[in-house]
């Protein structure tokens, strides 16, 4: 019985479930191998990394949903939805970040559809689609923290959490929203390992005349994935980027810094909590190897108890 890779549900001897088809175009009948090896989209990326505006640390690719020809188009420009193929440093990262922007789901946080697809060597590629993008060739209006703060590539994390502060009271329509948003994703990654959250994977989005934090993205836990992570998060918090624990997260960064109320507070904490549930049984069901899945149980556990224990 196989697990399709776009719902995680079964699907019988096919490669994906009719459910995960649709959720791509309702006229979807079946979705083509992406006919590149692992090794192939690598070198694609290079070769195009010129010509597109996705750039990071991870090999990615611009793509065109083809639905009559059932398969996704690598394209230069234009693109509807990002691939990003398995990594030759770094094992497991497709099935690590499509995971945990299904934990996030849960979470409560807003995230783009995602999913995996199916390349030619047999290999899982993760795929998300373009939130900026809406239409035929239309655009939202979207800028990272790293732009909106003066900071660069190179700087990208020499912030803190507290200036994120200035940048959302200065630009959002509705500030004390955007801090709620903010509040449940610091406790997101914190939990999941995501130690990597630096100032250009956070963005703010103009769509129907509001601005406000777009859906979130770049989720990865980066704290089993990377082989020497030392820290638990990107930028710091109360002059720390590790040891954190329930007083600084939860009443320095939410109530004394963000200033939200008990009630906000606790309705992100009790999310998290129901969310605790699906996440273990996500965990089994995702495409990580047993490996894989021991260590990110273990390490939500341990971060776990640290909030609500």
């Amino acid at each position: 019985m196989n697990i399709c890779p776009i719902t995680y549900k079964p699907c019988g001897d096919k490669k994906y479930s009719e459910e995960g088809l649709k959720l791509l175009s309702r006229s979807l009948t079946g979705l083509k191998d992406i006919p590149f090896t692992q090794e192939e989209q690598i070198r694609e990326a290079a070769i195009r990394a010129v010509k597109m505006s996705i750039q990071g640390i991870q090999p990615k690719l611009s793509a065109k949903l083809k639905v009559k020809e059932n398969m996704f188009e690598i394209v230069d420009a234009d693109g509807e939805y990002i691939l990003k193929p398995q990594n030759i440093y770094y094992p497991e990262l497709p099935e690590n970040e499509d995971l945990t922007m299904r934990l996030a789901k849960y979470a409560g946080l807003e995230v783009p559809l995602h999913g995996m697809v199916y390349s030619i060597d047999g290999k899982l590629t993760y795929f998300i689609k373009r939130f900026d993008r809406y239409g035929r060739k239309n655009k939202y209006s979207l800028e990272d923290f790293a732009q909106l703060s003066g900071n660069s590539r190179e700087t990208k994390y020499d912030y803190s959490m507290e200036k994120l502060i200035a940048i959302i009271e200065s630009y959002c329509t509705f500030p004390l929203i955007e801090k709620f948003k903010l509040f449940r994703l610091t406790l997101f990654n914190f939990l999941v390992g995501n130690e990597d959250q630096h100032l250009k994977n956070f963005s703010l989005i103009t769509r129907g005349n509001k601005i406000e934090l777009s859906p979130a993205y770049d989720l990865i836990n980066t704290t089993i994935a990377l082989p020497n992570a030392q820290e638990e998060i990107a930028l710091t918090l109360m002059g720390k980027k590790k040891n954190l624990s329930r007083k600084v997260l939860v009443d320095y960064w939410g109530k004394e810094r963000l200033k939200l109320n008990q009630k906000s507070i606790e309705l992100v904490l009790e999310k998290i909590i129901n969310a605790k549930l699906h996440w273990d049984e996500l965990i089994l069901k995702s495409f990580l190897s047993s490996v894989m899945k021991e260590k990110y149980s273990r390490l939500i556990d341990e971060r776990y108890k640290i909030l609500f224990v």
